[in-house]
This record gives structure tokens, C-alpha cells and sequence, in this order.
């Protein structure tokens, strides 16, 4: 995918670090799967230039991907409806270590996030990509 340099689509997303609000309105995309392409993937790790990935990758050092695991599953379970899960993996690409993860379309649809991920606004809205 990154070596191929795939461009972002409606099934992968590229991310140079973890930003909560953004990925969890992408995850809510890839979740409601209106186009029926089975899933989609965030590559975060990884700086995209008119949605090409760039390389070497930036990274992530394995102290934030433990942080940004613990953080998507509280995410998952309290800031989509209804509950999400997804699948992660690491990947080392040229000396840096990438987290991507895996949003498996579902069939209990529509999945909602919230707008702002805070405990003041708690606003839901349907994310479709």
C-alpha cells in the first residue's frame, strides 16, 4: 500500500499523527460504508501530499501507539453509536514504525460520532465519506 504509493481514497486514509475528532469521523465513514467496499484503512504514521503517502514515513514511537490503542478503545466505545470495533496492526516501513488501522464495514448501520470529541458537546451527526 505505502511502497505502491496508493493514493487516499474512499478506502484509505492517510495520517501523519493521531488526531482523535478526525479519526473517529473516518472510522464513522468507513463504519457506514455507503459505497458497500467491504472496509477501509488509517495509516497514521504517515504524511500524505495531495493524497499520496510520503516516505520515509514520520512514525510513531511505540510508547504513543500503546497511548493511541488505550485512547481508541475508550474512543470506540463512547464516541460512536453504536459501539465500534476495529482492528490494529503495526507496520515498520523504512526504519519507522506506522499504526494502521482496519474499519470493517458493518452492517448495524448508521453509525453517528460525535461532532466535537468533548463531555460538554455531545452531539451526535452521521459521518458519510
Amino acid at each position: 500500500m505505502l511502497l505502491q504509493r496508493t493514493i487516499e481514497s474512499e478506502r484509505i486514509e492517510y495520517k501523519a499523527d493521531w488526531n482523535p475528532e478526525s479519526v473517529m469521523h473516518t472510522l464513522c465513514a468507513f463504519a457506514n460504508d455507503f459505497h458497500n467496499l467491504g472496509s477501509g484503512y488509517i495509516v497514521i504514521g504517515v504524511v500524505e501530499d495531495n493524497g499520496r503517502p510520503m516516505l520515509p514515513p514520520v512514525g510513531l514511537s511505540l510508547e504513543r501507539i500503546d497511548k493511541i490503542l488505550k485512547e481508541l478503545v475508550q474512543l470506540e466505545k463512547n464516541t460512536i453509536m453504536p459501539t465500534y470495533n476495529t482492528l490494529t496492526a503495526t507496520y515498520d516501513i523504512e526504519g519507522k514504525t506506522i499504526l494502521v488501522i482496519w474499519a470493517i464495514a458493518e452492517e448495524i448501520r448508521p453509525y453517528e460520532t460525535k461532532v466535537y470529541q468533548s463531555k460538554e458537546f455531545i452531539h451526535f451527526n452521521t459521518i458519510f465519506k
